[in-house]
């Protein structure tokens, strides 16, 4: 595949998105680079912004199948992978295996923060082994698989943050702004009216060798090795280490900065970035363009931080400052 199929592709799966969903340009595009960098996305908001829309109407465009999960304080780990049913074959009595929602190439983890850290957890062998494990027997997940959780601020009623390890499992996290006035009309205008949008799915039949032939293209990106750099330097940074001045924002507002996840992260998010804007070569622009969704919810908030309301944005805008480009 060339650059230029890529591009014209992703375009169009862009185009037929934004048929349904009004406004979250960055986010709509920042999701698929993600789903071509095999990576999984949270999605932050208050309820009613259209994060559950999105991501239904992304599965539709790519033609890949869907299933959604909403999660609730009382919903098992069963409920989410699977479980061993006892089932009557040829006469004789037998378990078999049940597959869960999460047997889907796009699954929708709806509120993952409204059910107890036990079931969150269920997802973590899903979202990083591609495979789950039931009764001591794995299971593989077809490929292409990604999950697109949303989730509340946590300020909300009956939430539970979710834990740090599932955070890094997560290739980007996404924050969902309410509408502007343009667009709030823009969308009353769509879904109160008689008409409905005409979707089309963009990929052909033969969509699943085409989408590894643009996940294979987007690795193929070219990164020189001042850039590299650059990105070490960055997730470096956000470690609180002794020698950091006290007056640091990292050593004064962070417990714990971003693991080698967040680095890999940054690299093929700005491989994507760059392969969308016609280019096969990472720019430094690339980098500062998917910093802060690959890092926001990689670097821990101590106590201080969270009193003083100092967000991980802030701290990343912080750290962009310190390490200048080579």
């Amino acid at each position: 595949m060339d650059p230029e199929k890529f591009q014209e592709s992703f375009k169009g799966l862009e185009a037929e998105v934004r048929k349904v969903i009004v406004g979250h340009d960055d986010t709509i595009r920042k999701v698929l680079i993600a789903f071509f960098a095999g990576g999984h996305v949270l999605l932050e908001g208050v309820p009613g912004l259209g994060k559950t829309l999105l991501v239904k109407t992304l599965s539709h465009a790519l033609g890949v199948s869907f299933k959604r999960i909403q999660f609730t304080p009382d919903l098992m780990p069963s409920d989410i992978v699977g479980t061993q049913v006892l089932a009557e074959i040829n006469g004789r009595r037998e378990f078999q295996f049940k597959q869960g929602p999460i047997f889907a190439h796009v699954v929708l983890a709806d509120e993952i923060n409204r059910a107890t850290p036990k079931t969150q957890s269920a997802v973590l062998e899903a979202m990083e082994e591609k495979q789950v494990t039931v009764f001591g027997e794995s299971h593989i997940l077809e490929s292409p698989f990604m999950v697109l959780a949303t989730q509340n601020p946590i300020e909300l009623e009956g939430t539970y943050p979710l834990p740090e390890a599932q955070l890094d499992r997560f290739f980007f996290k996404l924050l969902v702004m309410p509408a502007t006035p343009a667009e709030l009309r823009e969308i009353l205008k769509r879904t109160t009216g008689i008409e409905t949008a005409d979707m089309q799915e963009v990929l052909p039949e033969d969509g699943g060798k085409l989408i590894n032939e643009m996940k294979q293209l987007l690795r193929q990106v070219l990164i020189a090795p001042p850039i590299e750099d650059y990105v070490v330097r960055l997730v470096h940074a956000t470690q609180p280490q002794p020698q950091n001045s006290p007056n640091s924002p990292v050593r004064q507002y962070l417990r714990f900065g971003s693991s080698p996840r967040g680095a890999q992260s940054v690299i093929l998010g700005a491989k994507g970035h760059a392969l969308v804007d016609g280019r096969v070569h990472v720019s430094y622009e690339d980098v500062e363009n998917v910093l802060y969704p690959a890092l926001r919810h990689r670097i821990i908030l101590n106590f201080q931080a969270e009193a003083e309301n100092v967000t991980a944005d802030q701290i990343m805008a912080e750290v962009i400052k310190q390490v200048r480009r080579n």
